[in-house]
């Protein structure tokens, strides 16, 4: 069973930074409350799997997911999915590659992580997400 393993936000663009939450709230349209990174309406919430960025040696959070997913390969699911945690629903809308600031993370981090970024998702139905929550597509 996939559940949430981390909640980030980024507090400012271009900050390089990722703040850790127990819980947030995800709201239609917007994106995780106070995540600067957020850009209505496909990219406003990104999905990572635990085992890609352990694969790579980045922390959670370092590539400025949003919701860090252990125990699926969110690679794999479809654009179009509707994915259910916790009170909110989301809807995958794209691939996110990864671009050169994952570099400036780490020289030729940007080419370790082709296929391992993460899927981009819109919030369909505002509500809390927290870590330990499960992940379910629906």
């Amino acid at each position: 069973m996939a559940r949430i393993a981390g909640i980030w936000t980024s507090p400012g663009r271009k900050s390089g930074r990722s703040v850790g939450h127990e819980r947030a709230q995800a709201i239609a349209g917007q994106g995780i409350e106070g995540c600067a990174h957020a850009n209505p309406p496909k990219r406003e919430v990104l999905f990572a799997s635990l085992d890609h960025l352990r694969s790579v040696g980045v922390e959670p959070g370092a590539i400025r997911e949003n919701l860090t997913v252990e125990g699926d390969d969110v690679q794999q699911w479809p654009i179009g999915q509707q994915v259910k945690v916790g009170d909110a629903l989301f809807e995958i809308t794209m691939v996110c590659d990864p671009c050169h600031r994952m570099d400036e993370l780490r020289q030729d981090l940007r080419a370790e992580l082709d296929g391992k970024r993460g899927m981009l998702a819109r919030v369909v139905e505002s509500g809390e997400v927290a870590v330990g929550d499960q992940v379910e597509l629906v």
